[in-house]
Parts: structure tokens; C-alpha cells; sequence
């Protein structure tokens, strides 16, 4: 989906990238970082790429980190191994538990202390314990990162626009005031690679919905009136009985769902200098990222991990 003129993607921000050559792909497996979050020595943390891994059915070597439907599990299984060791939190045959979601837009939140056989149901993990690495997965909903810098605690969340209209995020500095006494002015947050403002045509019930939610609503919305050369050139062919007499295109809406999420870490009582929110669009940036709406559904997933070192 091409970028609106008035609102640019970015395509800086304030992450930086890890590039590494794996010598079995052979090709640059790519991460990226918060360089608020960097500054946390016990943290491991980062975003995936599409860069750096085995899977083929995604145009080249693709970091595919989830189960999708077109992939093998053997390339996804080989692409979680590569990933675990670039983060570096596994080295030959130990490496710390992966820990994810089966993941369904909601506000569920689990808090996680150890490794556990049934597959977790929900959108946000939070944990204190070290030698875990929680994640959640993305390809255009945003991936949220959150670090408590005193109480060593960290939570990983998923943000759509559903679990955002149901404060996902919001709720997970609860959850962590909750379970770790943490202050949300000592907590950092990264708001990772997904769909941007320029790029996330939504229908009108979506603006509804955070209506009756957010009384700044209003402000994450964008109005494009979209242009037809044959309307222009044959205004006649369109003439109707309504007045003003023409028939008019309706207008497409775009959501900033990043804004949304910085708002509600804001009124959460985040530190609004401690928020990264800057990454870059998954729609504009299909050669580097994925994107569920660019490819029409046809992609792979990244992830967004955090863990705590010993």
C-alpha cells in the first residue's frame, strides 16, 4: 500500500542495527535495538528482520520466526536457533526458553516464571525472572517493549488495533505495578517495527471504537479525500440527484496506531522522554521487514523478544 504525499514514512529512528553474516545462510542476518533500552546492561533485547535466515517461500533467505502456513517448521525451527544465538542467549545445544503467545488481539497478560507446557493464550508477557526470552510476534501490528530499569522486570506486548482499543499496554505497566512494584516513571518503552500512520487505511467502525474509548481519538486519525482523473475529466458521467448534484469518492481514514500506544504509555505514566516510537513502517519497508497487509497476507512474522541476563 503506497504512503500518502503529507505524511512520509520515517525510515530513521532511535534504534540501531545489528548486522551479523551467519555461515549457514550465508547472507546478513539483521536486528534491531532501542537505543534507550541498550543502555540497560542485564536487558537482552531486539526486533527481527526478514534479513538473515534459511526460509525460501518468502523471496530469498527470510528470517520467517513463525508458523505460518507456507513455511516448514524445520526452517522456522532453524531460524528461532539463529536468532536465539545472534541475540546471544544460546551457544551450541543450551540456549534460554522461548517463550510466546498463541495470540488473538486481546488484553490477556500473562505474568511467566518458569517454562510451561501449555501453550499461553493471550497478547502481553511479563516477567521478572532471568534466563527467559518472552516474545511476541508481528507483521504490521506493533510490537511493544517495556523495561523496568530499577526492578529488573521487562514485559513484551502485542498491539493491534483491537488490543489497543482494549489498552493493551496500558494495562501491562498495571500488570507490572502489580507484580514488580514498578514505578512507571523507571519504566523504558520501545514501540517496535509495525503498520504506520501513512500506511493503515482502516474502516470507519475502527474510528468508532476508539471514539467511544479515547476522548483524543480525533487526533489519531487522518482524512484522505481520494482523487479520480475520469471524475475530473467527465464530471457529467457522475452527476446525481443529491445535491450538491455530483456524487463524491468517500474518503479514506488512516489510524496512527503508533501515536495511540505512545498516548496510552503516556497517561500510563511513562516519562514520554523514555518511550522510543520512531520505527520504521512494515508496509513501506517490505524489502527489510514483513507486512500481512503489503504482501496480502502472504508473509512471514518477526518477532519482538526480551529477556532478563542472571
Amino acid at each position: 500500500m503506497a504512503r500518502t504525499p503529507d505524511a512520509p514514512c520515517p525510515t530513521a529512528f532511535g534504534y540501531h542495527r545489528r548486522v551479523v553474516t551467519t555461515s549457514v545462510a550465508r547472507n546478513k542476518l539483521q536486528l534491531l535495538h532501542s537505543e534507550k533500552l541498550a543502555k540497560l546492561p542485564w536487558l537482552v533485547h531486539a526486533f527481527s528482520t526478514r534479513q538473515g535466515g534459511v526460509s525460501r517461500v518468502y523471496g530469498g533467505k527470510a528470517l520467517n520466526l513463525g508458523f505460518t502456513p507456507h513455511d516448514s517448521r524445520a526452517a522456522v525451527e532453524r531460524n528461532r536457533e539463529l536468532f536465539l544465538k545472534e541475540l546471544g542467549v544460546a551457544s551450541g545445544r543450551r540456549s534460554w526458553p522461548l517463550i510466546s503467545l498463541r495470540q488473538i488481539h486481546s488484553d490477556l497478560i500473562h505474568r511467566v516464571d518458569a517454562v510451561t507446557a501449555q501453550l499461553l493464550v493471550g497478547d502481553g508477557l511479563v516477567t521478572d525472572t532471568p534466563g527467559l526470552v518472552l516474545a511476541v510476534q508481528t507483521a504490521d501490528c506493533l510490537p511493544i517493549i517495556l523495561a523496568d530499569r530499577k526492578r529488573r522486570a521487562v514485559g513484551v506486548f502485542h498491539a493491534g488495533w483491537r488490543g489497543t482499543v482494549k489498552r493493551i499496554v496500558e494495562k501491562g505497566v498495571g500488570e507490572m505495578r502489580k507484580y514488580f512494584g514498578s514505578d512507571p516513571r523507571n519504566l523504558i518503552a520501545a514501540i517496535g517495527p509495525g503498520v504506520q500512520g501513512c500506511c493503515y487505511d482502516v474502516g470507519e467502525e475502527v474510528r468508532t471504537k476508539f471514539e467511544m474509548q479515547f476522548a483524543y481519538a480525533s487526533s489519531l486519525f487522518r482524512e484522505v479525500k481520494e482523487s479520480d482523473p475520469v471524475r475530473e475529466k467527465y464530471p457529467l458521467l457522475f452527476l446525481t440527484a443529491r445535491a450538491p448534484g455530483h456524487s463524491e469518492l468517500p474518503a479514506r481514514l488512516f489510524l496512527d496506531l503508533v501515536e495511540a500506544n505512545r498516548r496510552q504509555l503516556v497517561d500510563a505514566g511513562v516519562l514520554a522522554k523514555n518511550i522510543d516510537a520512531a520505527a520504521p513502517c512494515t508496509s513501506c519497508h517490505t524489502e527489510q521487514l514483513f507486512s500481512f497487509r503489503a504482501e496480502k497476507g502472504v508473509t512471514g512474522r518477526m518477532m519482538a523478544v526480551a529477556g532478563i541476563r542472571g
